[in-house]
């Protein structure tokens, strides 16, 4: 964009200015960083980035590669979904946020479960005491299902699950409530999280090894292509990762090569990937640090669709497109003071639609704490629509290109992304990494080189090591009643002794013969949860036919 006689011109005016910059600096702090660690230059210009390629490196929106949105006319077309991320103790309690949340103008669901859901527990089970409906909704049969969406037509909600080991039996079960609502499954839509591999990387919630895990994901992905062609069947989550302590370039990376395995996986499983890779979205995490976090999803565009287009030759531009959900960060939220959680949350937020997101979560700012009560929710929801109607960053698609900070960042993250891509595969892949603890030791010292910097007060968190205040806090917190655990196993035992228990018996030996040999996981495990079978019971016919997952130890 400009010539070499100019660029030349503007160095040495740049090494002039450096010379006189330090006269005139004042309260300087000892080092000027973004979040992820790396310096930040004092100044940006035309020659801190590559002058070449503006076609092929940031071109227009809707067109390859995508750097500026994967959509033509973006948010003047179709503004981002608002998916508050809500599921709360019984059924029917969450039930109720959700028809609270949709008369206050939120615009699709995303269900949150409580651990013993997420890790294939019925809530009978011993294992399950003492976190039954703690963190999200307690799902054991498709009679929590039912009640869960009762009075919300399918047909017209999108609606996105955060289930990763038992992923397969919760999108069982929301296509057989579909079924009972009279609606047809081509006609739902939403997003499985159904992202294993991230599990095995940072937020340890697995069953299965990683090679019946992949196998009842790409069973998954070719039902879904065949049954539910508007479902996204992986979202591909960098969220975890990056609250598990990782660089925003590690989350990136990583991330990236979570989907590339599955990529890989479902070729070799014999499905073409012009009809499954149009269905995989992805899961970021909007942090703390504004540019570098804008630069991230806009390098993530950029490589997705090259990588599809390039090593596995995808045809359609549809494969190409990198769509993603964002959350704002809750490893940023404070106890301390949380009412700062809200400008937090906010500045998160915006970094997420100026970077191009499909779809948005907003921390509340009491989660630090409990479950968000109904007034945090609310505001959360509130910050999306100001910034959505009052502050005009809809109005025009990616407004900070050109910027040369951004474009630094962007080139910055992307080649970092790709040095790890090359190391990875000199590893033996993404599976032979996860088993030999590379990316978990990777995220490790991010996490510790983080926190030595809080510790040193080189990063100041206001209300942690900064601007502290002796105070208690006094914003409401929600808490659940011990006795809503007691009435979800009594529930939940009704159900079994209500049901056709033959047919229960009879559908779980059909998978297990159907786990053994080579049919579709999916299919029978529907046939499962219309009889009522619990995931507990479905999970533990598994589990001696694939086994159960034990990480190594690793130093």
């Amino acid at each position: 964009m400009f010539d070499k006689s100019f660029l030349e011109e503007l160095r040495e005016r740049r090494r002039q200015w450096d010379a006189e910059k330090d006269k005139f600096a004042q309260n300087a702090r000892p080092r000027y960083m973004t979040v992820s660690g790396d310096d930040v230059d004092i100044l940006y210009g035309p020659e801190s980035v590559d002058q070449s390629g503006y076609l092929d490196k940031i071109g227009f929106p809707g067109q390859y590669p995508y750097t500026r949105g994967v959509h033509h006319s973006m948010y003047r077309g179709r503004m981002w979904t608002m998916r508050q991320f809500s599921g709360m103790g019984t059924a029917r309690q969450t039930n109720e946020r959700y028809h609270y949340l949709l008369k206050q103008g939120q615009t699709g669901l995303s269900v949150a479960f409580d651990l013993p859901t997420l890790m294939g527990y019925d809530s009978d089970h011993q294992r399950s005491m003492g976190e039954i409906c703690k963190c999200g909704v307690a799902v054991d049969t498709l009679a929590d299902m039912e009640i869960i969406f009762d009075g919300i037509d399918l047909s017209k909600i999108s609606t996105s699950m955060t289930i990763n080991a038992p992923a397969s039996i919760l999108l069982a079960m929301y296509v057989a409530v579909g079924e009972k609502q009279g609606i047809a499954s081509h006609k739902l839509t939403g997003t499985l999280q159904n992202d294993i591999l991230k599990e095995y990387i940072a937020q340890k919630e697995w069953v299965f090894p990683p090679e019946p895990s992949i196998r009842l994901i790409t069973d998954l992905m070719d039902f879904c292509a065949r049954h539910i062609p508007k479902w996204n069947t992986i979202s591909i989550s960098g969220y975890h990762i990056r609250e598990a302590g990782a660089t925003a370039a590690q989350e990136l990376a990583f991330t990236l090569a979570d989907g590339f395995q599955y990529v890989e996986s479902a070729i070799a499983a014999g499905q073409d990937v012009d009809v499954f890779a149009p269905r995989l979205s992805f899961f970021f995490n909007a942090h703390q640090d504004f540019f570098e976090e804008i630069a991230k999803y806009r390098a993530a565009r950029r490589i997705w669709a090259r990588h599809m287009r390039e090593k596995y030759g995808a045809k359609k531009e549809e494969s190409w497109k990198l769509r993603f959900h964002t959350q704002t960060a809750g490893c940023s939220l404070t106890a301390q003071q949380p009412e700062n959680n809200l400008m937090r949350t906010a500045y998160e937020a915006l970094s997420g639609v100026l970077g191009g997101t499909q779809s948005l979560h907003t921390n509340s700012m009491d989660e630090t704490l409990a479950l968000p009560s109904d007034k945090a929710v609310l505001l959360a929801l509130r910050t999306q629509q100001i910034i959505m109607h009052e502050t005009g960053v809809a109005n025009t698609i990616d407004p900070l290109a050109g910027s040369y900070y951004v474009e630094y960042l962007t080139d910055k993250l992307e080649a970092e992304a790709e040095a790890y891509f090359t190391e990875i595969e000199r590893r033996g892949g993404v599976l032979k990494g996860i088993e030999e603890g590379f990316f978990q030791r990777e995220i490790a010292k991010s996490a510790y080189r983080y926190q030595k910097e809080i510790e040193r007060e080189e990063r100041i968190i206001v209300g942690v090591n900064g601007y502290v205040m002796d105070e208690e806090i006094t914003i409401p917190v929600l808490r659940i009643d011990e006795t809503v655990a007691r009435d979800q196993v009594a529930s939940l035992q009704k159900i079994k002794q209500s049901r056709d228990n033959d047919k229960v018996k009879r559908t779980l030996e059909e998978l297990a013969v159907c786990a053994r040999g080579n049919g579709n996981t999916l299919q029978a495990i529907l046939d499962c949860v219309r009889v009522y079978a619990t995931e507990g019971e479905i999970v533990d016919t598994l589990r001696p036919i694939f086994g159960e997952y034990q990480e190594p130890p690793m130093f």
